[in-house]
């Protein structure tokens, strides 16, 4: 069965969603025991440069221009450095059930930042969308502390989070319209991780961490996220973007809460994970459902 470019992009989003969903709940178990949040950043940008490098050595031969480097590099600072140090925080602080449930407004914060950066129009109906939205993420962010594995801070840490994301979402859009996915997402992240090395406390935190403790289990979860959650989920967004709006790529975000459930009481009960479905109360439910409502308001004239 052949797929048309279109249907391979949704297909591509899914996929990456999916990979996604399964992280926010595989990397809580990895910190802070074995590596602290920014040596974990590290190993996973550093992991897919290189893994990009290698790949694009083979199947493209592509050079770019240097009046495009500065805005490599911008994507490289909003769509790696700042986008990786915040999740990884925040998911250290809060709860892997939370941190689904927030990156869901980044949808709706990409139809504002294309307002302003793109000069994409904003309805009445976009307008009511953006109103709901955001109100369910104040109120999920203001829940945050409030029973076991909750944390305020960390959920505020995701919301930057997915504010970035959307920035890059928005400003990368027009260098795939000029290079291909792989060379575009192998700067990126060979600007992000470099300014992730200048971050102060990577390099003594990457020097005290202890190799030793690290067991078969937690190795093959670091892999999962180099490997799976960095380069495939990057490379498939990238491809998305390619042939679909920023909206409708950032529109799959919304996904990721039942995944992440999914996967929550899934690993769980297998013994791979630790156990935060308690995180899951009928608040939470209901400002999801705000979120969501927002969601598809904004893109219903646009699916």
């Amino acid at each position: 069965m052949k797929f048309s470019q279109n249907a391979r992009a949704h297909i591509a989003l899914f996929m990456v969603n999916t990979l996604y969903g399964a992280s926010h709940v595989i990397a809580k178990g990895i910190m802070p025991f074995y590596l602290s949040p920014n040596v974990f950043i590290l190993f996973r940008a550093a992991g897919a440069t290189l893994l990009f490098w290698l790949t694009r050595l083979f199947f493209i031969r592509e050079k770019v221009e240097r009046k495009d480097l500065v805005l490599l590099a911008v994507c490289g600072i909003f769509g790696v450095t700042i986008n990786q140090l915040f999740f990884f925080h925040g998911l250290n602080l809060s709860s892997s059930i939370n941190s689904g449930i927030i990156m869901t407004v980044n949808p709706i914060l990409v139809v504002i930042l294309s307002f302003f950066l793109l000069k994409d129009k904003i309805t009445v109906t976009k307008i009511i969308g953006i109103i709901l939205g955001t109100a369910g993420a104040i109120l999920l962010t203001l829940a945050g502390g409030s029973g076991k594995g909750d944390s305020m801070l960390g959920d505020f840490f995701l919301f930057i989070n997915a504010f970035s994301y959307a920035i890059y979402l928005v400003i990368a859009k027009p260098l795939m319209k000029k290079y291909q996915p792989l060379t575009v997402i192998t700067y990126i992240f060979t600007f992000g991780t470099t300014f992730i090395l200048l971050y102060p406390p990577t390099i003594p935190e990457f020097l005290n961490t202890d190799f030793s403790t690290f067991t078969t289990e937690i190795t093959l979860k670091v892999i999962y996220v180099i490997v799976g959650v960095t380069f495939f989920t990057y490379l498939l967004t990238m491809y998305g973007l390619k042939y679909l709006s920023p909206a409708i790529s950032s529109s799959y975000i919304y996904l990721q809460p039942v995944l992440v459930v999914f996967f929550a009481y899934t690993l769980s009960s297998m013994g791979l994970a630790a156990d935060y479905t308690n995180t899951i109360t009928l608040p939470k439910i209901l400002y999801m459902l705000l979120i969501f409502s927002g969601v598809y308001t904004i893109s219903r004239k646009n699916s």
